[in-house]
């Protein structure tokens, strides 16, 4: 007998030992030709302090290489509509999948877009009552606050049995839009003392909107459209009036060009006030905070819909109703409704509705305006489309994906982040929680410190050789702030009274002053309402949000913050000659790259080539410009030299000596106090990370003189050693006599706080009462609140 032989184990197929991306020689931003091995089909966090390259790795380099060759994919007709993108600067990017990133770019510039519209939970609901509601009104699109209703007649010609025929035809469009405020659920009410001078005639300037300038075109068509130029606008009569506020677009004919006329109202309503406030341009924004009051639509009650949209109904709900109601409650509804016939839709929205539920976003209605979400919220609602998606094998970037979140969310997105790597995708996320970071399969840690002393991998592994390894990272994962033993006394109190905003039930509260206080609470239980709705704009308060930094590649820190204003006259002081030579957005600017530093040259569909500009090696100043020096001797610099230094050498630099520039030094003092001493003075705004955008505005608002400072979580994007910082500065801030505002879940600068409220219990219509006042050791003694646990398990874990 033969004796049988052990089978040997099939070999491994080839597909399947693909299972890491690799990125060799990566060098974006302040990269320094770092290798990485990220295992696919895990969950793997990027730690780091601020700026120490985590977004150049995970976003600038793995996301954007996959983006470009998906792009790549398409056909040159479809990549010319496409914006074109460079290829990072790495020297080989291997094993590496879709990419759908996920990031914290706040949602909608658009008046239009809501969270419903955003995530295409009204298309759903639009159907539901097209085919449910009665009385039955139309398709879809009578349900559409963006379609509006149109009708018209006329004769069409076409052929017919080889003859030309002409018939009559009638068309109709059942739009949902409310005619009176066409959709947007506001009307706008113009103070026309703030558009006009009604002494003065055009020709002398009366017009007081951004723009309208008599010396250019505009002067030319006000005349070419009949407008006597020298005779004052208050005595116009009726008609002239009427028509230089609302007259529709005309055709007139100016020195034999045709150009169109339009009133001054219907401009402006196309042109300013169709993009969301917060897009817009500083002075165009200033303009219509003082010219134009916006109120709610008597027509529609700001539901955005005409009559025929609001009058069908399910169950006595119309569509408005149902996108008003809180979400939870909105998915309970659909749940109850037993309807065959639209089986599967029902099933579908159910989903969606749930899924906002489950990533803790039930707190919000579909009609909830998309610009009005905040970072955190905008980067959960982008994941609602995720969540049930069929898709696998793909790589999902998160950025902070934990931003915004009470402790007692951050376990439910952590689920929410292992469900989506248990799916068989691979998932990469620049985080600072520890709570997050305790759950990675695989953690890289970058630093060791920030900026050009960033951009190295100083550990690759688990999160328990994290814990052992003697990073920066390692060193404070465990850190836990204590309980102050003695805290402030209160100087006075801002008193909130009745505060009835979004979801607060008439609050009362006594906030004190000259002490840090922090409020508190579950994400959408009222705390932005509590304290932007009723101390924002109050004398004295300054207001320190999550807003970001708007800047072109143009900007940098000395700009935003001031800081090249008085370097430029010292400059021009030392040397005798105009400030204007010293700003490479002036007259000091190359010609040749005009003070960019690089030249763009766009290739069509190929991406845009940057190279360093010839005439000034990059340096963006004239030569004869860098003549000019500040200083003596071997310590003297020239205005692009002090560009390139890092905040801590410019404060050196600027506060002694033969270049001692008070005015400069301060402004440099208070980056160096938001830990940005390492940043350089002429580095693009756009390189700057979240944090670092957010404490360069903390920086710039610690100028301003106000009694009062509301910060709304300023821990953001901070790296753990990095809170312990922000702790002192706030502290400095109060001992300077300041009172000092909280927005707050980050439980070290809770245990600081001299003074916690804590609203709840819960979010939305669950929330909205004050539910804790008092000190963070009676809170943590009492633990009555959701706050309160997780507090006492920090201060005591």
């Amino acid at each position: 007998m033969v004796a049988p032989t052990e089978q040997a184990p099939p070999a491994a197929h080839p597909a399947d030992r693909h299972d890491l991306i690799r990125v060799h020689g990566a060098r974006e931003n302040n990269l320094k030709n770092i290798d990485v091995e990220i295992p696919k089909r895990r969950l793997t966090v990027f730690t780091g302090v601020s700026g120490s390259g985590k977004s150049s790795l995970v976003f600038a380099t793995v996301a954007a290489e996959s983006r470009r060759m998906i792009n790549e994919t398409y056909s040159a007709f479809l990549q010319g509509f496409m914006p074109t993108q460079a290829r990072p600067d790495v020297d080989v990017l291997e094993g590496l999948t879709t990419a759908i990133i996920v990031d914290q770019e706040r949602m909608g510039a658009n008046p239009r877009s809501t969270v419903g519209t955003a995530t295409d939970a009204n298309a759903l609901l639009r159907i539901l009552f097209s085919r449910l509601g009665q009385p039955h009104i139309g398709s879809p699109q009578a349900f559409s606050f963006n379609v509006a209703s149109i009708s018209g007649a006329g004769a069409v010609s076409f052929e017919k049995g080889g003859r030309q025929v002409k018939e009559r035809r009638d068309f109709q469009i059942t739009g949902g839009m409310c005619p009176a405020c066409e959709g947007t659920g506001r009307v706008t009410d113009f103070d026309r003392s703030a558009l006009y001078d009604e002494t003065k005639s055009l020709s002398e300037g009366a017009l007081n909107v951004p723009g309208f300038s008599m010396d250019g075109w505009y002067g030319r068509v006000f005349a070419g459209a009949g407008f006597d130029m020298d005779k004052p606008i208050g005595r116009y009569s009726r008609r002239e009036l009427d028509d230089l506020l609302y007259k529709e677009p005309t055709k007139v004919k100016v020195e034999g060009v045709n150009l169109t006329f339009e009133g001054l109202i219907p401009k402006i309503q196309k042109s300013m006030l169709s993009k969301d406030r917060e897009a817009m341009q500083p002075h165009i924004r200033r303009f219509v905070d003082h010219a134009v009051t916006f109120a709610t639509c008597p027509e529609c009650d700001g539901t955005r819909l005409n009559e025929g949209a609001r009058s069908s109904r399910i169950d006595g709900l119309n569509i408005a109703d149902a996108c008003a109601m809180q979400i939870t409650d909105l998915a309970e509804w659909v749940r109850g409704l037993d309807e065959p016939s639209v089986g599967p839709l029902l099933t579908t929205l159910g989903e969606t509705l749930d899924n906002f539920v489950e990533i803790g976003l039930g707190y919000l209605s579909l009609d909830r305006p998309a610009g009005t979400l905040s970072g955190g919220e905008a980067q959960r609602t982008k994941m609602i489309r995720h969540l049930g998606s069929a898709l696998t094998d793909v790589t999902y970037v998160f950025d902070e994906p934990t931003i915004g979140l009470h402790p007692h969310d951050i376990q439910r997105m952590n689920n929410l982040l292992l469900r989506l790597r248990d799916k068989g995708n691979t998932v990469l996320v620049v985080e600072h929680k520890p709570e997050t970071i305790a759950i990675a399969d695989h953690v890289v840690d970058l630093g060791p410190g920030a900026g050009t002393e960033g951009g190295s991998v100083c550990f690759e592994g688990s999160v328990e050789g994290l814990r052992t390894s003697d990073t920066l990272t390692g060193r404070h994962l465990g850190d836990r702030a204590a309980l102050k033993e003695i805290v402030r006394t209160p100087t006075g109190a801002l008193e909130i009274r009745g505060a009835e905003q979004n979801n607060l039930r008439g609050v009362d509260v006594d906030i004190p002053t000259g002490v840090l206080t922090v409020v508190t609470g579950v994400a959408g239980s009222g705390k932005s309402s509590l304290i932007h709705g009723n101390l924002a704009g109050r004398e004295g308060v300054v207001v320190i949000d999550q807003s970001g930094i708007r800047g072109s590649r143009r900007s940098n820190p000395a700009t935003y913050t001031g800081l090249l204003e008085p370097i430029r006259k010292a400059f021009a002081k030392a040397n005798g000659v105009k400030p204007a030579l010293f700003s490479a957005n002036s007259e000091g600017a190359c010609p040749t790259c005009n003070g960019n530093g690089v030249v763009y040259t766009e290739l069509g569909v190929m991406e845009t080539v940057a190279t360093t500009c010839e005439e000034c090696e990059g340096r963006r100043f004239q030569a004869s410009v860098l003549e000019y020096t500040l200083g003596e001797g071997d310590g003297a610099r020239d205005i692009s030299q002090v560009l390139a230094m890092s905040v801590a050498e410019a404060e050196e630099f600027f506060g002694t000596g033969p270049a001692r520039t008070p005015a400069a030094h301060k402004i440099l003092d208070r980056l160096a106090d938001v830990g940005l001493g390492y940043l350089t003075l002429g580095q693009p705004l756009t390189t700057l990370s979240g944090g670092e955008r957010q404490r360069l505005k903390l920086a710039t608002h610690m100028g301003e003189t106000g009694g009062v400072y509301i910060l709304d979580e300023p821990t953001t994007g901070l790296h753990l050693a990095d809170v312990e910082n922000l702790l002192a500065l706030l502290d400095r801030l109060v001992d300077a006599g300041r009172s000092v505002i909280v927005i707050e879940h980050h439980q070290a600068v809770m245990a600081h706080g001299d003074w916690i409220i804590d609203l709840g219990p819960g979010a939305g219509h669950d929330g909205g009462r004050v539910v804790f006042e008092g000190t963070p050791a009676e809170l943590v003694a009492a633990r009555p609140t959701l706050t309160g646990e997780h507090l006492a398990e920090y201060v005591t874990g």
